[in-house]
């Protein structure tokens, strides 16, 4: 989805894979995708464009009837069903039954790297990207908790999948390890 954030970088990140994809921004594109990212980026701003492009509830919908869905950072809040403390007129996309906080691990300059050990993907750990990073504050049981990280003595969740719905709250994009995005391709949309 290319409305706002580094959907560029998703789109490399497919390309390295040998995977085609596509920038969408109209409803008539997003109609006819099989799978979409929601990049990482401001999510109050993508959940504005969207409802002003009138995209809101298409997506919200395709991703109920079971189009694969991936959110990085933004993505993941967006993705959420909902929001500790959401912006005024901030809407989500829904899908993951859980609430997460924006910012939760602080603003832009407390943003951070860190080794995560995400076993759906292989034994070595993975170095993700903090950038102004939601976690997930509650969940329900169907959700399936895929890495998380210690902040101020608890493990807070990081990556989650339910279902066809992948998130992450930082931006595996951003680094040259595409095991992820592979995990997304294989395991998620079955390719």
């Amino acid at each position: 989805m290319a409305l706002q954030g580094d959907f560029r970088e998703h789109l490399l990140a497919f390309q390295d894979l040998e995977i085609e994809g596509n920038l969408v921004k109209t409803a008539s594109e997003i109609s006819k995708v099989d799978a979409l990212v929601i990049p990482g980026g401001e999510s109050t701003t993508i959940s504005k464009l969207a409802k002003s492009f009138g995209l809101l509830d298409l997506i919200s919908e395709r991703i109920a009837s079971g189009m694969p869905a991936f959110g990085t950072c933004a993505g993941m809040i967006l993705l959420s069903n909902s929001i500790v403390d959401p912006a005024s007129s901030q809407d989500v996309f829904g899908g993951i039954d859980m609430q997460v906080r924006r910012n939760a691990f602080g603003r832009q300059t407390e943003s951070f790297e860190a080794d995560l050990d995400f076993q759906a993907i292989g034994e070595e750990p993975f170095r993700g990207v903090f950038i102004r990073a939601p976690w997930v504050e509650k969940f329900a049981p169907e959700v399936e908790i895929l890495a998380s990280i210690e902040s101020g003595g608890i493990q807070r969740s990081v990556a989650v999948r339910q279902g066809s719905i992948l998130a992450t709250a930082f931006h595996p994009e951003l680094t040259g390890d595409r095991r992820i995005h592979n995990y997304f391709l294989n395991e998620v949309c079955g390719k």
